[in-house]
């Protein structure tokens, strides 16, 4: 198995770890930010670690893509692994977080329909509610959320955000390691190639 696929998977390993320990604890109970800022982290991390163990086992001159191509092969498995894992937290661990929310949008709604002309004043901002009575736009939330609010909405969506910041920190962390960390390195020539330094000497 490769070092960065080692690594990326050693990161999603953490990041299920951490994300167990607040729900154990109960300490964020529904505050999502923290979480959610770990796994952007975690993903960057893994990129960079991985991608600089590879660059110091690598004896051979690579250009810039085959190195980006190696660090997706840290943030990929990461990216799969931790969307597996939400979709069975959320479906099985923690259903309860998605009921919540749910809730919440109802009672906001709720909320505003319940203000002088609140029923009027939503009708107005979206005209195919007009003939909708207070229970039907009531309904029709209802059903939006449930359908925004289910395990295979989150983990799609996380897979999808985590596979695009996996591509633009292996970009990012590529730029880093060849013009700064291994610039000067004989085995990893930046940014001529091998070619060219041979005819330098």
């Amino acid at each position: 198995m490769k070092i960065t696929v080692k690594v990326g998977l050693i990161f999603a390993g953490l990041w299920i770890l951490t994300k167990m320990i607040f729900f154990w604890s109960g300490a964020l109970k529904y505050n999502v930010v923290p979480s959610v800022l770990l796994n952007m982290l975690f993903v960057l991390l893994a990129i960079a670690i991985g991608l600089y163990l590879h660059k110091l086992k690598q004896t051979d001159y690579t250009n810039a893509l085959g190195d980006i191509k190696s660090g997706m092969t840290a943030g990929v498995p990461y990216a799969f692994i931790v969307s597996i894992f939400i979709y069975f937290y959320y479906e099985k661990i923690d259903p309860g977080f998605n009921e919540h929310q749910i809730a919440e949008r109802e009672y906001a709604l709720i909320k505003k329909l319940d203000e002088p002309d609140g029923l009027r004043k939503i009708q107005s901002a979206n005209p195919e509610l007009e003939v909708f009575s207070r229970e039907e736009i009531i309904a029709k939330a209802n059903d939006s959320n449930k359908g925004f609010y289910n395990a295979g909405s989150t983990m799609t969506l996380s897979m999808l955000a985590l596979l695009l910041l996996a591509t633009l920190y292996s970009i990012f962390v590529t730029v880093i390691m060849r013009r700064i960390i291994f610039r000067d390195s004989k085995r990893f020539p930046y940014p001529s190639e091998p070619a060219a330094q041979k005819n330098q000497e």
